[in-house]
């Protein structure tokens, strides 16, 4: 060992990760071993994929394999491969240091988790892997060297705070993580990570699917006890996606959904299909059973991985399903892809278009099904990534109907269910025709807004959308079996029937009389507000509300579109007054006997301003709000 070596500290969220380990919250300690050969075998496949892209790299890959070296009298394990390897500056960002988005998020709940088990399953939605090690050992080695380059680098860690890291001039190509392990606990024989048949379980149960080999080398006793050592393979190396789906069993599917998803649950759902005819494939796909915490982060990660005849091509493959379905697992074998073929290739071949398209339709016909045969987990797959799927609304023209039928939202109709929307078409009251929503921050500010109160008074159902994607999908998709889908706070209401609105007319007509002089007049002090004002037919107890044109772009878009780069013109919105409150009527009369200019345009200010309030929306000058508000109530005491 050269003079290299350096002491670093982990990163603040690696620390903390890593500290749970240690203390070992997760019950299950087996699965340590499962992470590394995991990470072994992805080490492999990127080695034989840089092998095929750059053909100068000086590389072997006729014996890709996993060993697993165990010394029973020093008490350690290590698992090696002759992989891709790492340099000295992956090793320091792979390992101490943290990248992943939702790591800050990932903390806060943990230490908000009530219990053990809690705290197991948020672990495992984060995919921890290498730091797994740590539950079973009490010192950490890793040596490994980037294939292509002549030295290695050393890193140890005892899971405390620090970790070191030096340069090696000797050292094998790829990785070996050697785990010096924790005191034996003579009453836990189970969990003796030295003993040969300890190990063949662990690998059998949980990677016999790897394609690579993973060898141990065993101490066999023969005749007149003399003791030989013999190199086995301890996994089949089938791959699972090529068996018949009748001879797998679910924990089998289970296992491999987690050794590509690195996830520590197992799936919501399992998808095994094969392609027949001018293009052959076979496909196994995972629906996770909660979000990752990178879900809607611009960096996240897809995953599903393409194969070519059991040949490992990529992972994160966004050719082959659609971003808003980001969050499905597995892998694609494809039989008549060139081995070399590229990313950007992908994206124009015809053959991987139609097998995208078969694949879309196969996740959301499994969605489907779900939603009809399991409400339960249906309500699990909905709550996870709902937001996410709604997202293929606005994208996939294709599949939109289908998604139409696996949306859910929630609807005035019950607080503690969602509905679809035949669910509301069947409760429509008779002449209704359109279906109605909101938008907003939460169901508690739709459900408090104006806009609401003559759908309230006359018993409607209103969606109530409360997800950022919700305001563009709705505008993007316009109608349902028929029915146009209307925003409670866009253009005009009349809710009445035939009958109604003959008996209505005539109050009205008196109305906009009445009120013909002061509309007028408030439509030019709020001017560089609003761009009418006028009496409204949706108010039953405020005395105001905003609203917009049927084509206006909503505030809330505005604001998306702007957080984007784009420029957009600021859309002026309509003031609607209740003529049969008490302030909009006293405003009036006051307006009629000649009361001062200025107090009488405060006055139109305030009620502007509460109407942005009642909707959630924001003040121009907050601070000038306030004060004129402060100085009336002053008057009133």
């Amino acid at each position: 060992m050269n003079d290299q070596t350096e002491t670093l500290e982990f990163q603040a969220e690696a620390r903390q990760l890593l500290q749970l380990m240690v203390h070992s919250i997760y019950s299950n300690k087996d699965v340590f071993l499962r992470e590394l050969i995991s990470n072994a075998s992805d080490a492999l496949d990127k080695l034989r994929l840089a092998a095929l892209v750059d053909k100068d790299l000086a590389v072997d890959i006729d014996d890709l394999h996993v060993a697993i070296e165990v010394d029973r009298e020093a008490r350690t394990l290590t698992v090696r491969d002759n992989g891709v390897g790492m340099t000295r500056d992956e090793v320091v960002s792979v390992i101490g240091t943290i990248a992943k988005s939702g790591t800050a998020e990932l903390l806060r709940q943990l230490r908000e988790a009530k219990d053990a088990g809690a705290s197991q399953e948020l672990i495992g939605q984060f995919g921890v892997g290498f730091y797994a090690a740590f539950m079973v050992a009490e010192k950490v080695v890793l040596v490994t060297r980037r294939a292509g380059e002549s030295g290695g680098t050393r890193w140890e860690s005892d899971g405390g705070g620090t970790y070191t890291v030096a340069t090696v001039d000797e050292a094998p190509q790829g990785t070996a993580v050697t785990l010096h392990l924790k005191p034996a606990d003579a009453e836990d024989n189970l969990h003796d990570y030295t003993a040969e048949w300890t190990i063949r379980e662990i690998v059998k149960r949980y990677s016999d699917f790897i394609a690579h080999p993973i060898r141990m080398a065993v101490q066999r006793t023969g005749e007149g006890d003399e003791t030989s050592t013999e190199t086995v393979t301890l996994n089949s190396m089938k791959a699972l996606w090529a068996r018949p789906r009748g001879e797998v069993e679910p924990a089998e599917y289970h296992e491999f959904y987690k050794h590509v998803s690195h996830d520590w649950a197992d799936p919501l759902e399992t998808i095994h299909m094969r392609g027949e005819g001018t293009f052959e494939y076979e496909a196994l796909l995972f629906i996770p059973s909660h979000a990752p915490l990178d879900l809607f982060s611009p960096q996240g990660r897809r995953g599903v991985q393409l194969y070519v005849k059991r040949v490992f091509i990529m992972d994160d493959c966004d050719a082959l399903m659609p971003n808003y379905l980001r969050f499905v697992k597995g892998v694609v074998d494809a039989h008549d892809l060139s081995l070399n073929i590229s990313r950007e290739i992908l994206q124009q071949d015809r053959q991987i278009r139609a097998v995208r398209r078969r694949l879309v339709k196969k996740v959301l016909a499994t969605v489907k099904e779900v939603k009809t045969g399991q409400p339960e987990r249906y309500r699990t797959f909905w709550t996870e990534f709902g937001p996410a799927v709604k997202e293929g609304l606005i994208d996939d023209t294709d599949n939109r109907d289908t998604l139409l039928e696996i949306l859910s939202v929630a609807s005035t109709h019950d607080q503690a269910e969602l509905t679809d929307l035949a669910g509301y078409v069947g409760r429509m009251k008779d002449g209704q025709t359109d279906i109605y929503y909101a938008t907003g921050e939460n169901r508690a500010t739709i459900e408090n807004s104006p806009h609401m109160e003559a759908f309230r008074a006359k018993g409607y159902e209103v969606l109530l959308l409360t997800d950022p994607v919700d305001e563009v999908w709705v505008e993007q998709v316009g109608s349902y079996d028929g029915r146009t889908l209307r925003s409670v706070a866009k253009g005009q209401v009349d809710l009445d029937t035939e009958e109604e609105r003959t008996e209505a007319e005539a109050e009205r007509e008196r109305q906009r009389a009445e009120y013909a002089d002061l509309l007028g007049w408030m439509g030019g002090v709020l001017t560089d507000s609003v761009k009418e004002v006028r009496l409204s037919t949706r108010l039953t107890t405020s005395p105001a509300c905003v609203v917009g044109d049927a084509h206006d772009l909503t505030p809330t878009l505005e604001k998306m579109y702007r957080a984007m780069g784009h420029e957009v013109p600021k859309v002026k919105r309509i003031l609607e007054v209740n003529p049969g409150h008490p302030l909009v009527a006293g405003l009036r009369k006051a307006h009629e006997q000649g009361g001062t200019e200025a107090s009488l345009a405060e006055t139109a200010e305030l009620l502007y301003g509460m109407a942005l309030l009642a909707e959630g929306g924001d003040l121009a000058d907050p601070s000038r709000f306030a004060r004129i508000l402060a100085d009336r109530l002053a008057r009133t005491l």
